[in-house]
């Protein structure tokens, strides 16, 4: 009788904007100081680099940042904060877009594949089968063989003994594949870098088509980086120079 009362409770993004409270932790963007000490006092904060001072100026890349929110709430002048969740961005080489073709527009199917995650971006990843967010609707689909998977889907750093099963799963998927890289981890390899057990992010194991940062990314973040997989959303040039990546 509840869910009857109620209707359907499922987000209505992305026909529209959600703005439900806690939707997204929120994320640090380039910030103009006041004065060049407190650029790097910001900078000094952050645990994984990614916020870099020049001048009275910070730039924060979101491939490096952990969510840790020091540059917001530790500092007597803190970063500006976007509320937001369309995230996606392209990775540093890679200027165009390479979405899958128009017949995959509302029929995709997700490999997903854990490369070493601590676990919090894969919570994530399956909260998009809740009724919530409900990715069925917009003709998304996790699938258990790579022979059947459009998407490569990693977190994770990619530890060494994931490499192999990484490359296999690749390898195996039909040539329209594209890969996505979710989370800090899977884009530069977060707080485990790289080492001689960590390949330091998926793209230096496979080319990767589109990243979506966090630690861990929500699950509308995500959401929408599988949209711009399909050319139903796009990243703009404004969100790539709020990332200090033009």
């Amino acid at each position: 009788m509840h869910g009857l009362r109620r209707g359907i409770q499922s987000t209505r993004y992305p026909r529209r904007a959600e703005t439900a409270p806690g939707i997204s932790p929120g994320r640090p963007v380039n910030t103009e100081f006041e004065s060049d000490y407190d650029a790097q006092r910001a900078a000094a904060i952050c645990p994984t680099g990614a916020i870099l001072a020049h001048g009275r100026s910070a730039f924060v890349d979101m491939g490096k940042c952990v969510h840790c929110q020091r540059c917001h709430l530790c500092i007597p002048s803190p970063m500006n904060w976007d509320a937001g969740y369309e995230w996606t961005r392209l990775p540093a080489k890679q200027s165009e877009f390479a979405t899958l073709p128009s017949a995959f527009s509302k029929s995709m199917h997700i490999m997903v594949v854990d490369a070493g995650d601590c676990g919090a971006c894969l919570h994530e990843v399956k909260q998009l089968n809740n009724p919530l967010y409900n990715m069925h609707r917009l003709g998304f689909f996790f699938t258990a063989t790579p022979r059947t998977a459009d998407i490569l889907l990693i977190v994770g750093p990619v530890s060494e003994n994931m490499r192999g099963p990484l490359l296999k799963t690749w390898e195996a998927m039909p040539t329209t594949r594209r890969a996505m890289a979710v989370g800090s981890c899977a884009i530069t390899g977060g707080v485990f870098g790289r080492s001689f057990m960590c390949a330091g992010g998926a793209g230096s194991v496979l080319p990767v088509d589109f990243e979506v940062p966090g630690n861990p990314p929500p699950p509308l973040a995500i959401l929408h980086g599988l949209l711009v997989a399909t050319g139903r959303k796009s990243v703009t040039q404004d969100e790539l120079v709020s990332e200090g990546r033009s």
